[in-house]
């Protein structure tokens, strides 16, 4: 049986619509098109097979193959909805408002049966972040934050809390997904010189820290940001900081964290510093790939060792989008740069092509891990809006523009089951397509009529490091050396010294060792040449020598070091002999 057609939701100033995904790309006529302009919000339900939506009078749900209305609720100022993930239950939220005479509003926060239409539960919830119920997989375990305790619901029973979880000062949790037992990650900023803590804890076991799972504690976050793989065994915690101390960044400082629910945690360290601009976990839960550094920047694949598995290089990256079925990597550049996509094949590590996606500021994902969604949206962006769909292979296969003076607000896939669409083998060769690619090609950099004769010189603010694969590099060293690699390698090198010294013993007039001139170079000197501008040139040159070792040890410690750091311990024999001559001819 063929696998089905997944949809396109749409919504703007022209209604809210679904556009039949690949390779119809006509409008869903089950689907009856809302042409209100008044639609504030619309949610699919985890499987995708129901639809709900706020059209400023009230929200329907509806069975997304038959377009049959399932139920209806008198909610006009409903903005956020959301279903849970068996479709048992429809969580809407309202802004929440008080009576002119200083009295409590009424609870803004409902949730509802979706077969019966009875609300189960209505809360006040003021803030707009966290504004949802958070659901484990088969719904058996439901949890809300409520001043500085979480609350446990079983079973969608909400008038009973089964159980609870004290922290002071709590800001931000998320439940595991997939089966049971459910595990939970909590978030408590510091205060007061004490650091900001992330806990991990298994359902129902909250009995104090020494309970918890793992615990991670730092000083630098104000914010986090907490990632569960999908076979929840491991977090990743983006902290940030909304000031850089050091002056080196404008949107303050992020590191990052790993935790597994077997105690262990680490800093992933990343070699280039610079911003975190995206972390997000491969499908199959034991690899994550980071987008970091100042532009342009690097990507890099971790493993659960937090050791680097591929190094991308650098380029012009701020996001990062694994298919539903881990085998494509897409590395974006949005918001104020180019919208260049690179769609790497990372079972192999190939470059699979690199389209412009210029002004996009949305990007999803085909459930099919076929085809990808490109839009610009209001009020993002007020001009040009409109979207594109597109094949990894970089064919445009269809393109919407929104008439002059509409807008497009919002626009989603239709969501299926994991298994549904199975992996197929990635094609290097761009599909054919009618549709012209009309994004603008690279603009050259202007140059005045005088030198336009003459030949160009590459003049660069930086210089592009290209992917690991691409690199001279001597024989097998296709992957980054391990620790374990790197201790191995200060062994070899500690029994070569030995072997050298024990040669040279009884020799009376035998040349030190290398560790022995870098020791006489870093000494002191206590006797000059009598010329200031040879003495000048030994001390640069000492010091020069003293930075190398520097790096040389960092290296050996298994950090990566940039392309003019090995440039420097490349030019280490040649400061040596120059060195050497100076110093005989005192």
């Amino acid at each position: 049986m063929a696998p089905p057609t997944p949809l396109l939701a749409v919504r703007g100033s022209e209604g809210l619509y679904m556009v039949n995904g690949p390779p119809h790309f006509t409008e869903n006529t089950a689907f009856q098109r809302d042409s209100g302009k008044s639609s504030k919000v619309f949610a699919f339900s985890k499987n995708g097979s129901l639809f709900a939506w706020c059209n400023g009078e009230q929200v329907n749900i509806v069975n997304v193959t038959s377009g049959d209305l399932v139920r209806s609720f008198d909610l006009p100022k409903t903005v956020f909805l959301e279903f849970s993930p068996k479709n048992n239950v429809l969580a809407t939220w309202q802004p929440y408002t008080t009576a002119k005479d200083g009295a409590a509003g009424v609870p803004n926060l409902q949730v509802f049966d979706v077969k019966t239409g009875k609300c189960l539960k209505s809360f006040i919830q003021k803030k707009m972040q966290n504004w949802c119920p958070c659901w484990s997989d088969d719904e058996s375990i439901c949890a809300r934050s409520v001043n500085n305790e979480l609350h446990f619901f079983e079973n969608n029973n909400f008038s009973t809390i089964a159980n609870k979880l004290h922290l002071q000062k709590v800001s931000d949790f998320v439940l595991s997904p997939g089966d049971q037992p459910t595990k939970v990650a909590v978030y408590v900023p510091g205060s007061k010189g004490a650091p900001s803590f992330v806990r991990l804890y298994q359902y129902p076991n909250f009995g104090g820290p020494q309970s918890a799972l793992a615990n991670k504690s730092f000083f630098k976050a104000d914010k986090v940001v907490l990632l569960w793989n999908s076979k929840a065994t491991a977090v990743l915690v983006i902290a940030s900081t909304e000031v850089d101390k050091t002056g080196a960044s404008y949107y303050g400082e992020q590191t990052l964290h790993y935790m597994a629910t077997n105690g262990e945690s680490a800093v992933v360290q990343l070699p280039k510093n610079g911003p975190i601009y995206d972390a997000t976990w491969s499908p199959n839960s034991t690899e994550f790939c980071v987008v970091y550094g100042f532009m342009p920047a690097k990507a890099t694949i971790f493993n659960l060792k937090c050791d680097p598995v591929f190094d991308f290089g650098t380029g012009p990256h701020n996001a990062a989008f694994y298919s539903p079925q881990g085998h494509i990597l897409v590395l974006a550049g949005f918001g104020n740069l180019s919208g260049q996509l690179d769609v790497w094949d990372v079972e192999n590590y190939k470059l699979v092509s690199k389209p412009q996606a210029s002004d996009a500021t949305y990007f999803a994902w085909c459930p099919d891990g076929e085809h990808i969604v490109t839009a610009t949206c209001s009020p993002r962006l007020r001009v040009g809006n409109g979207y594109k769909i597109w094949h990894y292979t970089g064919s445009v296969l269809y393109k919407y523009e929104v008439p002059q003076n509409a807008e497009l607000w919002q626009v989603a896939w239709q969501p299926f089951l994991e298994g549904v669409f199975p992996a197929k083998t990635v094609r290097y060769s761009a599909v054919p397509s009618k549709v012209p690619n009309d994004e603008p090609k690279t603009a050259q950099a202007y140059r005045p009529p005088a030198l336009r004769n003459k030949p160009a010189t590459s003049l660069k603010l930086h210089e592009d490091e290209p992917p690991q694969n691409m690199r001279p590099q001597s024989k097998n060293s296709n992957k980054p050396a391990s620790k374990t690699a790197l201790k191995n390698q200060r062994k070899h090198e500690a029994k070569k010294v030995a072997k050298q010294e024990a040669r040279a013993e009884g020799s009376q007039e035998t040349a030190p060792t290398l560790q022995e001139q870098n020791v006489l170079h870093n000494a002191v000197p206590l006797v000059t040449s009598g010329d200031p501008e040879v003495d000048k040139k030994i001390k640069n040159l000492k010091k020069k020598l003293k930075a190398i070792e520097q790096l040389k040890d960092q290296a050996a410690t298994g950090k990566q070091l940039e392309k003019n750091q090995l440039e420097k311990i490349q030019k280490e024999a040649a400061l040596l002999k120059e060195l050497e001559d100076l110093e005989l001819g005192m």
